[in-house]
């Protein structure tokens, strides 16, 4: 049983209390301390990425006690790639608000930026569906703090709107969970796949209807029509690098989606056997078409930026419905792709609003250091789009291959093509208006007032563009390894099987225990 399960968990749980407690009035000590812990995560993550490359699952047993009545960390393939990413992605966001100066607008920043990744981590992490629904509460509640820091009437709006709608999918969430636990007497998502193949097609309606409650509670974290109408305020609104660091929130209902419709709900079950494929594929093509009908029509460059999201966790539940090892394995490549471009797209928002009045996408001055900007907004808006030669070019050739055996290819493939054009001339109207019309009403005063963002903004950004390029240089052997994670996951006996028969406390008595 290996101790460094737990460590993406239990590290930022440690950071965060003691930057409250021990530093709260010293700035420079948060810092060093937050990047500190990031950087360790980062490293943790590495360990675990490695040790779980070559199929190898991993499992920890909270007090070791054993599952299904104790808690368990379960490492595999796709829990450590979605841990690794999220440690990346929040260093590259960390250094933008150390270097922006966002952290000290308000209160606990970094405390709270802290307990969102032990959220994140655990979300990820957690073997059992109970804790995956705490770790989301303790993503809440941490990620309403990041939202309303700095205040501000419109943020503080959009923060109890956020509340709220993800207030309903935890409502949802323990009422799944209580009629899973009547019906089953579990709730260890192993022990649970092994329990839900018992059920007779008689009595499967407990189970039906808690597999729809679980879909729609992912479904708004993920952001999918018609539950996506808390997305784009609460994104616009938050300080761009909590927006930035939400980039991977979405994915974590994606993820939870993955891993419980492939493992406990698989598509052959007879309990719940298209169910959810009737009404996913469909949501997921409105959620791709609204968001990027929505990138042509914002009148934001900030709110241009929360459609685009919505328009690629679209993109993503399009192959993840797909419910085949190649649409899952083309939706993980893609996962990775627009959680960094999101990320990137709104930090460049933030450097813009740096040297304008506002967001409008409005001619204005030009802002200081536009050429630079306007660069790294070119970048990041041809990744998003889906432009050749960047990842979001390969990913969307990716989704449209695994749609070919589909009876929807039709459809897929006409929704895919068309929002993509479409977003293609949102993103180039909102290029020219903010970079190329604005030398138009540039004047020497205006010139001499605007203020050049920090190097390190900068440098923070530029990271996350050189993490899109690598993922495209690299998009055979990242393909080729998301492939190995999907195989793992439609054959998911290996990982039931450590979960478990792996003895513990309550399998295995001491002497102790006597």
């Amino acid at each position: 049983m290996s101790h460094w399960i737990a460590a993406p968990i239990i590290l930022p749980a440690f950071v965060a209390p003691f930057i409250v407690l021990a530093a709260r009035y010293h700035i420079g000590v948060q810092r060093v301390l937050s990047v500190a812990g990031v950087f360790a995560l980062i490293a943790v993550a590495c360990g675990l990425a490695v040790q779980a490359s070559d199929g190898t699952i991993t499992l920890y047993q909270m007090g070791d006690w054993a599952a299904p009545f104790g808690i368990v960390l379960v490492a595999d393939r796709l829990s450590t790639t979605m841990v690794l990413l999220t440690a990346v992605l929040a260093l590259f966001v960390l250094l933008y608000a150390i270097g922006s100066g966002w952290d000290n607008r308000g209160r606990h920043f970094h405390a709270l930026f802290q307990f969102q990744l032990m959220g994140i981590m655990g979300a990820f992490l957690t073997g059992d569906l109970f804790n995956l629904f705490v770790f989301f509460e303790v993503l809440l509640i941490a990620s309403y703090g990041l939202m309303i820091h700095a205040g501000g009437t419109a943020r503080l709006k959009a923060g109890v709107q956020y509340v709220l709608f993800n207030l309903i999918g935890s409502t949802l969430f323990l009422f799944a969970l209580g009629s899973i636990y009547a019906e089953t007497g579990t709730l260890n998502m192993a022990d649970l796949a092994n329990r839900v193949t018992l059920f007779g097609a008689e009595g499967t309606v407990g189970i039906r209807v808690a597999a729809v409650l679980l879909l729609l509670v992912f479904a708004i974290k993920a952001a999918v029509v018609p539950l996506h109408f808390w997305l784009p305020s609460s994104y616009a609104e938050a300080p761009a690098p909590v927006a930035a660091l939400f980039a991977i929130m979405t994915k974590v209902g994606a993820y939870a989606i993955i891993r419980v419709y492939t493992m406990i709900f698989p598509p052959d079950l007879d309990a719940t056997a298209g169910l959810y494929q009737l009404w996913l594929m469909p949501a997921a093509l409105l959620s791709l078409a609204i968001g990027m009908i929505g990138v042509l029509a914002a009148k934001k460059l900030d709110r241009l930026v929360a459609f685009s999201i919505i328009g690629s966790m679209g993109m993503v539940m399009i192959s993840i419905a797909l419910f085949t090892p190649a649409g899952i394995s083309a939706a993980l490549y893609y996962i990775v792709h627009s959680t960094l471009a999101g990320a990137a797209l709104f930090l460049i928002s933030d450097l813009v609003r740096t040297g304008r009045r506002d967001l409008n996408l409005t001619p204005q001055p030009a802002i200081a250091g536009n050429a630079l900007t306007a660069a790294l907004f070119f970048a990041g808006a041809i990744a998003m789009v889906g432009l050749p030669p960047l990842s979001g070019f390969l990913g969307k050739l990716l989704v449209l291959d695994a749609s070919y055996d589909s009876n929807l290819m039709g459809w897929i493939w006409l929704v895919v093509l068309s929002a993509s054009l479409v977003s293609i001339v949102g993103f180039a109207r909102a290029g020219s208006v903010v970079f190329w019309k604005a030398h138009s009403v540039q004047t020497e005063e205006d010139a001499e007032a605007v203020q050049a963002p920090a190097a390190l903004s900068y440098a923070a950004v530029g990271g996350l563009i050189a993490l899109l390029l690598a993922h495209t240089v690299f998009a055979g052997p990242v393909h080729s390894y998301t492939t190995r994670i999907a195989a793992q996951l439609f054959d998911p006996m290996p990982y039931i099987s450590m979960v478990v028969d792996t003895p513990g406390k309550l399998s295995k008595p001491t002497e102790g225990d006597h």
